[in-house]
């Protein structure tokens, strides 16, 4: 499934580059791998009662990894029609429940959001299907046979349940497309999916528990762990896309010129104390260090300058509390939305330089500023 999900810095070992798409593994498919491999090891007992103990237990590990091979193809399919419709992959990473596809940028269109998001469960029915096939032409009480028929039977699942209606699973994002397409409004769809996708959480748990209360049975406790898991990550994931929409909402809400602070020039050799009382004087919220000509040449840092002592600020100047302007902190003041978002992200800092076409400075954005349009999302 393809994700929005904030980027970890840390998605754990590197495994290879497929199309030139990073791949990782988290250390949290160990764990899964774990439970799969002695779980199935009790079947492969049973139907290959011929093979011996640590045979089984390779024989099942085995089934673990080639089902991770599986989810890697669902995921590299979302990866592979999302560049062909230009859009960048940061990398793919397997975890606990499956596999995220970092699909840097929304489609463009609802039909390319559907496509992108279809592309997984078909490569998985695909797979269920050739599988299904060849299993007619092997030996069932052979190792290969064992193996094609559970991963089969794998790939059904997984591409059924990615199939179903809510986010972050795909058949949500091809329920946004569906909503966006219809109302020509991408924020409905992801509240409709996402909301969708809460549902579905709930039934995860509550129709399991409630089929076995209505047969007199006690729900098996590793059916309830799987659902509750299962239920948890959809759960989240729906809330995480809710989040997101609400933050999309607010981005037409941001303008370099309606959130820029006047600011004054001062020389770098200007004690702190100095600079912070024509600033004031001035009703100024940023201060901009110039040379002798003029030219800005950094910003004085508001975190540096909140840090400093006060009875330490008429021995400070004010040029040592500035980052040196490099061309990428310089944005035009006429930004806003998405173009002023993408600016910043290009070049993560604590101030901006805004300037005018011509040159002439316009005032400084503080990214505290920025971001408290987005403060209570």
């Amino acid at each position: 499934m393809s994700s929005d999900s904030p980027r970890q810095d840390n998605p754990g070992l590197r495994m290879g580059r497929p199309f030139g798409i990073p791949v990782y593994v988290s250390p949290t498919w160990f764990i899964v791998a774990a439970f799969i491999t002695f779980t199935f090891q009790q079947l492969v007992s049973s139907w290959l009662p011929d093979l011996s103990t640590p045979l089984t237990y390779v024989v099942s590990f085995a089934f673990a990894v080639l089902l991770y091979l599986s989810v890697l193809l669902h995921e590299l399919a979302h990866c592979v029609v999302a560049r062909m419709y230009g859009l960048p992959v940061r990398r793919i990473t397997l975890y606990l429940l499956g596999g995220v596809s970092e699909i840097e940028r929304e489609p463009e269109t609802p039909g390319r959001e559907f496509m992108v998001a279809f592309a997984g469960p078909l490569l998985s029915l695909g797979l269920a299907a050739v599988g299904f096939f060849a299993y007619r032409f092997i030996d069932p009480a052979s190792i290969t046979g064992v193996l094609v028929l559970q991963l089969w039977w794998a790939n059904l699942i997984v591409g059924i349940f990615n199939l179903l209606p809510g986010l972050p699973l795909d058949g949500g994002r091809m329920l946004r497309a569906g909503v966006w397409k219809a109302t020509s409004n991408a924020g409905s769809g992801t509240v409709v999916a996402a909301w969708v996708g809460r549902v579905l959480a709930v039934a995860l748990v509550a129709v399991p528990v409630g089929l076995a209360l209505i047969s007199g049975q006690a729900p098996s406790p590793s059916m309830l762990i799987w659902s509750i898991l299962l239920a948890s990550f959809i759960w989240l994931g729906a809330t995480q896309s809710l989040r997101g929409a609400r933050v999309r909402a607010r981005i037409p809400q941001v303008n370099a010129r309606a959130l820029a602070r006047r600011a004054i020039p001062v020389t770098g050799d200007v004690p702190l104390a100095e600079a912070l009382r024509r600033a004031a004087e001035a009703q100024a919220g940023a201060m901009v260090v110039v040379d002798h000509e003029g030219r800005p040449t950094g910003i004085v840092n508001e975190v540096a300058v909140e840090a400093t002592p006060e009875n330490r600020r008429p021995w400070v100047t004010a040029g040592s509390l500035a980052r040196n302007l490099e061309p990428s902190l310089v944005l035009a003041a006429d930004l806003s939305g998405e173009a002023l978002i993408d600016a910043m992200r290009e070049a993560p800092a604590g101030e901006y330089l805004l300037v005018e076409r011509g040159g002439e400075i316009f005032g400084v954005l503080a990214t505290s500023d920025v971001n408290r349009v987005f403060s209570g999302v």
